[in-house]
């Protein structure tokens, strides 16, 4: 094997024909011989091109519908033999095997078909079965053929073979060769997940995962870790999907604050009312909903205005420019909504470094999702949660029963609770956010911060009691001992909202009955790590 080898014929077989024209007239411009198959052979043949069908090569025809047309002794053979090899050159004179030097191939449109909802018989028929083993025949003897499967390769290709005299480095083969069987890996994962899906396999002996880079990032948590961001090809509304229109690129907090944020705001229908979620470090520091954007924005800021500096923004309605107005007031590190009007997208334009990014919907918040863990040696795996409790659910377990008022703040604590790191506890009164305590080891303790907080914010609005006071409070967990509902009822809070099931539910129970607060069970935890 040589660092340079020729590129004198070449096997071109695509799915996706995109730019496949201007790639074989430039392989012919080379001297490259062209051999295709189907629908690729009659694209470049309609061009113009001189094409040698690889049925004319193996002196088989297409057959079974297009199944059997490339696994085949003289195509293998061609990406196969090793070149210095004189057994394998033997072998390919004696059998007429003829070297093919450049594979260009893209698969079935498996991942397409599966997006729009495509039925087994079709799924199954869009899986690609000569396509991976001639990619992975060739990838394989890299040390002398090159192997593309992006149509976004194209041109590095034909800068490689211009640079080189019609030839490519073994660099070059080595990367392609890579990406290749990443292409492999992740279509075989796509489709590994669709059967184990179809079939009803919730835990299959083996899972894949796959991804594609959309951004490879400055750093990760901290400057001194590499990182990027990939996508898995799902068309989830969110950050992955969304247009940037402006700031600075994104960084690996940004990214995982924003999907936050996002996923928080989607709880609430944007054809009830407005909803602002304003994030830090993937927790709410203010959540509300309003009359207008502007409303629930003012009320969102209004819960922790300290923490809303430099936070991440999300909006469940397309932002407008009053609130626009209003955001650029502070420093705000990325505005993501369903939309924008000219004239906010004009107020955020003179922000040279805020990122707006701008979605076409917002994520389905019940819709079935997988969710992805590292741990050391291993990954977990669980459904997203998308437990919702509504009005009937509810069970109502001491004397003092809500009023209306009152349980519709107890459902909107709840939600909101979902999305606060554990331990959670959140104070909500008229249907935003006063009081969030997230991520302490203990209940009472995440209670006491969420009730400083509502101390520090009525102290700052130049209110003459805690914001808490008269609030409704949710617990993602139930209570184990009376406590930290205690501690919720000096804070203000009038009503509760737990899941329940703790052996001491009776004494939490007594303690709401002898405060003379309500307090309902929804028989579901929303622990979130």
């Amino acid at each position: 094997m040589t660092n340079l080898h020729p590129v004198r014929r070449a096997l071109l077989s695509v799915s996706d024909k995109s730019g496949l024209i201007d790639l074989g007239k430039a392989l012919a411009q080379r001297g490259v011989e062209l051999l295709s198959t189907g629908g690729s052979a009659k694209a470049l043949r309609d061009a113009g091109l001189t094409v040698k069908d690889v049925s004319d090569v193996t002196g088989f025809p297409e057959m079974m519908d297009g199944r059997v047309k490339t696994l085949h002794p003289k195509v293998h053979g061609g990406l196969l033999a090793l070149r210095d090899n004189d057994d394998h050159v033997a072998a390919m004179t004696e059998h007429g095997i003829g070297e093919i030097d450049l594979l260009v191939v893209n698969l079935y449109p498996f991942e397409a078909a599966l997006e729009r909802g495509a039925d087994y018989a079709e799924m199954i028929e869009n899986i690609d079965i000569g396509g991976p083993a001639m990619i992975r025949a060739a990838a394989k003897n890299h040390g002398f053929v090159t192997t593309v499967v992006d149509v976004e390769d194209y041109d590095a290709l034909l800068a490689e073979l211009d640079a080189n005299d019609g030839q490519t480095t073994y660099a070059f083969r080595q990367k392609l060769a890579q990406i290749a069987y990443a292409r492999t890996g992740a279509y075989d994962a796509a489709v590994s997940t669709w059967m184990a899906n179809a079939i009803g396999e919730e835990t299959p002996r083996r899972r894949v995962f796959a991804g594609e880079i959309k951004q490879t990032l400055r750093y990760g948590e901290n400057s001194h870790q590499k990182a990027a961001f990939y996508t898995d090809g799902t068309a989830r509304p969110g950050v992955a999907t969304a247009e940037q229109l402006q700031g600075k690129e994104l960084s690996y907090n940004n990214i995982n604050d924003t999907d936050a944020a996002y996923e928080l705001v989607a709880e609430f229908d944007p054809a009830e009312t407005a909803a602002v979620a304003i994030i830090k470090h993937a927790n709410p520091c203010g959540v509300a909903t309003g009359a207008t954007l502007l409303d629930a924005y003012q009320k969102a800021f209004d819960c922790d205005r300290t923490s809303a500096f430099g936070g991440i923004v999300a909006l469940n309605q397309p932002l407008d420019a009053a609130t626009a107005e209003k955001i650029v007031e502070i420093f705000t590190e990325v505005v993501i909504a369903p939309g924008a009007s000219d004239e906010a997208k004009e107020i955020f334009a003179k922000k040279k470094n805020l990122r707006l990014l701008l979605t076409d919907a917002l994520p389905a918040p019940r819709a079935a999702i997988t969710a992805y863990k590292q741990v050391a040696g291993g990954v977990l795996v669980q459904d997203k949660d998308v437990g919702y409790v509504g009005i009937d659910d509810l069970k109502v377990v001491t004397e003092a029963k809500p009023t209306d008022e009152q349980m519709q703040d107890l459902l909107f604590a709840w939600k909101v609770a979902k999305h606060v790191k554990s331990n959670a506890i959140v104070y909500v009164k008229s249907n935003a956010t006063v009081g969030v305590g997230a991520g302490q080891m203990s209940r009472v303790d995440s209670a006491n911060v969420a009730a400083s907080k509502a101390e520090r914010m009525a102290k700052e609005l130049g209110l003459d009691e805690s914001l808490a006071k008269g609030s409704a409070v949710a617990s993602d967990a139930f209570f184990p001992f009376a406590d930290g509902l205690l501690e919720a009822v000096a804070a203000g809070a009038t009503c509760v909202i737990q899941p329940g099931g703790s052996m001491r539910d009776q004494e939490v129970i007594d303690a709401a009955n002898e405060n003379g607060i309500a307090m309902v069970f929804t028989g579901m935890r929303h622990f979130r790590h």
